[in-house]
């Protein structure tokens, strides 16, 4: 199907694996202009524009920067002009388990920093560079995670960073942008365990596997792709021109408590790791 992609100009924050690299990919293929944002990977973010088929802009900063982060869209505006579409894919997930009540507080603000204010700082930028080159559409898909709707013990700063951003912000926003574009749109997107590089190593654990499977309906674990075509549905504005402020979880039907015992669940046909 031709989403009506074709021409739009997508910055996607995180761009240089991943997600991120997914729907750079399913953006290039519809034929959107694609704007490649890494912080310390510039090889690989370089990498993947080579090899996409339409017109790319690579740029790096430290989206917790104000800052760098005002720069980068000062040289996109300079370079190219109007961004259409901002997908704010870009986070980290503190790997050490930590409860709240051995938690340092400088781990608690570095993922704060990261998580939630790169999104807002970056969602700021996108907004104000709307009032400089006015149009009816534009389109806002924040990348938040199930942490967000079932929590995460030991990742409680993350969880509660997600959870910002992909409630209070997103249907905050959309109430917000129709001011500077009058059928601009914001929805969000939750991820459950997916094969990318910050997974990656853990599902390679069969006995973590096997416990995350038990509450999944589906019984498999996701690939970036399936979340990359939620976010450029939901960035289309021919399919999804009335959906605003609505939160997509894309977890094979997760639910928070166990749903299969562990000799129903076959790992062969659950994980498809990539390397």
């Amino acid at each position: 199907m031709d989403l009506g992609l074709k021409g739009k100009t997508v910055l996607i924050t995180g761009a240089s694996g991943g997600i991120g690299e997914a729907t750079a990919r399913v953006f290039a293929k519809e034929g959107a202009k694609v704007i490649i944002h890494y912080y310390k990977n510039e090889e690989k973010a370089r990498k993947l524009a080579s090899e996409l088929n339409t017109e790319t802009l690579v740029v790096g900063a430290d989206l917790s920067n104000e800052k760098q982060v005002e720069e980068m869209f000062k040289e996109i505006e300079e370079k190219w002009g109007r961004i259409d579409i901002l997908v704010c894919n870009h986070g980290i997930w503190p790997e050490e388990h930590v409860e709240i009540v051995n938690m340092d507080y400088s781990r608690w603000k570095h993922t704060m920093a990261v998580d939630l204010d790169g999104v807002f700082l970056c969602i700021r930028a996108f907004l104000r560079q709307l009032a400089k080159f006015p149009g009816e559409y534009a389109n806002i898909i924040i990348v938040g995670s199930t942490a967000a709707i079932f929590g995460e013990a030991g990742h409680a700063d993350y969880a509660a960073a997600k959870a910002a951003i992909t409630y209070g912000l997103t249907r905050s926003l959309k109430n917000e942008i129709v001011s500077l574009a009058r059928l601009g749109r914001v929805n969000a997107v939750c991820p459950g365990w997916t094969v990318t590089p910050m997974a990656e190593k853990h599902l390679k654990d069969e006995k973590l596997v096997k416990r995350i499977l038990k509450t999944i309906p589906l019984r498999k674990v996701a690939q970036p792709e399936d979340i990359a075509y939620i976010i450029a549905f939901l960035a289309s504005d021919k399919v999804s021109s009335h959906i605003s402020g609505q939160i997509i979880t894309v977890a094979g039907g997760m639910e928070g408590r166990v749903l299969f015992e562990d000799e129903e669940i076959d790992l062969s046909k659950a994980v498809k790791l990539k390397s």
